[in-house]
């Protein structure tokens, strides 16, 4: 069914998308997609690099006479007007020109966080794929959107989105939920002929892990057994917490540690491994939201980057169908894994787009609510002075560490991750310390503004 016949109850009506970031990754998968889909459209560009944006966009085949770079207001306006695409620099034009909803993927936590509240101020939509504004504004532009009466939604293709939706599926099924996740970014592919391990372009010897690709009788033991053997390989990336962040205040599941499990997992293992400590698995308590490292042997599937909810299974005769057919249900029977082994990145935000412009509804249906904060200790001696540098491709904080905190156990002057970077630390923080607001010297007033108002539930 293409999109035209599923949104045909809104007649001919196309929708027009600002997007932020435009030069990155996940913007070229979005201006790929929307090539082929005759009733969606850019209207505004923004990046700060306008020539690769030009360039980017010429080799996906939009034509140079289409494009126009725009300085100013009027120019954007302009532009549009006569049915080209605005390219800019400045982020704050992209209010002037005629578009339905914002797309906001410039992982830039103040910069994003400005765009999104001037889009939603303006009555326009936002789609948010900067995990790193949501983590920190995301239930503050969220209550702003509602008063405006627009949507605020994370944007399909990126894991939150999606896993969002899984949950929303699974809960409107009556399911019982247990645990809900995703995989890490990268699987881990086992060669037992070398006894190597690889992660993407990374070959590390793992002497005995062929051994351990059955999970025995004792679950934990086995999966401590396997993240031994793959120490050499890091484990836990920033942008895991902030997502997990994400889907935290937008399902109500809450970490069940702050550095998360982090299993090292085959597929089939998923419902063995998330069941509850008194039936062998690793969770203290239902609810969790966790990471999992996908294992797998060369030329299996892998499991991308997916989503997953582990569940009690009920009525034994069902789930014994079911795994039958290949579903993945514990040995015991009393748990069941559902999984999606995709998330396409910019191929799946038209389908958000289309569903906030012309439906008003956010990736699936949740309301947001402080649930987990996404935090940072120190992982090393901080001194006074010392900048807080955010960088690198998961988005690293200089010299801090990702946490994820229960919302009741945070402690009420915690800094988020993302408000800390770019400020720089006022006093010496020790090693293992939590950022606090009180550490924190020049951090952004917009995002401090929208963390404010989320801790307090007063609108800012």
């Amino acid at each position: 069914m293409n999109v035209h016949r599923l949104f045909s109850d809104a007649g001919d009506r196309p929708v027009r998308y600002a997007l932020s970031g435009a030069g990155g990754g996940f913007a070229r998968t979005l201006l790929a997609q929307t090539r082929l889909i005759p009733r969606l459209s850019p209207a505004v560009l923004c990046d700060v690099d306008p020539a690769r944006l030009r360039a980017l966009c010429l080799e996906l085949g939009y034509a140079d006479e289409e494009l126009q770079s725009c300085a100013t207001a009027a120019e954007v306006a302009g532009a549009n007007d006569a049915g080209r695409i605005a390219l800019v620099a400045d982020g704050t034009l992209l209010v002037a020109g005629e578009w339905d909803v914002l797309v906001e993927a410039t992982g830039d936590p103040a910069g994003g966080c400005s765009m999104a509240r001037d889009a939603l101020t303006a009555d326009r939509h936002v789609a948010m794929v900067s995990k790193e504004v949501d983590s920190v504004a995301g239930l503050h532009l969220a209550e702003l959107a509602r008063r405006r009466g627009v949507v605020y939604t994370p944007a399909g293709g990126d894991q939150p989105a999606n896993l969002i939706g899984l949950v929303t599926w699974a809960e409107a099924l009556g399911l019982e939920i247990v645990a809900v996740g995703k995989s890490t970014e990268y699987d881990l592919v086992l060669d037992p002929a070398t006894e190597t391990v690889t992660q993407l372009d990374t070959t590390v010897p793992a002497p005995g892990l062929a051994a351990l690709l059955d999970l025995g009788d004792d679950v934990r033991a086995t999966l401590e057994a396997r993240a031994r053997t793959v120490a050499a390989l890091p484990t836990g990336a920033t942008a895991d917490y902030c997502e997990m962040a994400v889907v935290a205040d937008n399902t109500g599941f809450a970490p069940d540690t702050e550095r998360l499990h982090y299993p090292v997992l085959r597929i089939a293992e998923l419902a063995d491994a998330y069941a509850l400590r008194e039936d062998g698995g690793v969770l203290s308590a239902p609810g969790a939201v966790d990471v999992f490292t996908a294992l797998r042997l060369p030329g299996e599937a892998s499991f991308a980057g997916g989503v997953f909810v582990v569940v009690r299974t009920g009525d034994a005769e069902t789930w014994r169908t079911l795994a039958q057919k290949g579903h993945v249900v514990s040995r015991d029977g009393r748990y069941a894994a559902i999984y999606l082994p995709y998330h396409l990145m910019g191929v799946e935000t038209p389908m958000t787009l289309f569903s906030a412009v012309l439906h008003h509804r956010t990736s699936g249906g949740a309301t947001p609510r402080s649930t987990a904060v996404l935090a940072g200790r120190a992982s090393r001696d901080l001194a006074a002075g010392a900048p807080l540098t955010m960088g690198g491709h998961h988005h690293d904080v200089e010299g801090v560490r990702a946490v994820l905190l229960r919302a009741e156990d945070a402690p009420d002057r915690v800094a988020p991750l993302y408000l800390a970077a770019g400020a720089t630390v006022r006093r010496d923080v020790p090693a293992g310390e939590l950022l606090t607001l009180d550490d924190l010297e020049g951090p952004d007033a917009g995002l401090v503004s929208a963390w404010e108002a989320r801790t307090s539930g007063e609108p800012a």
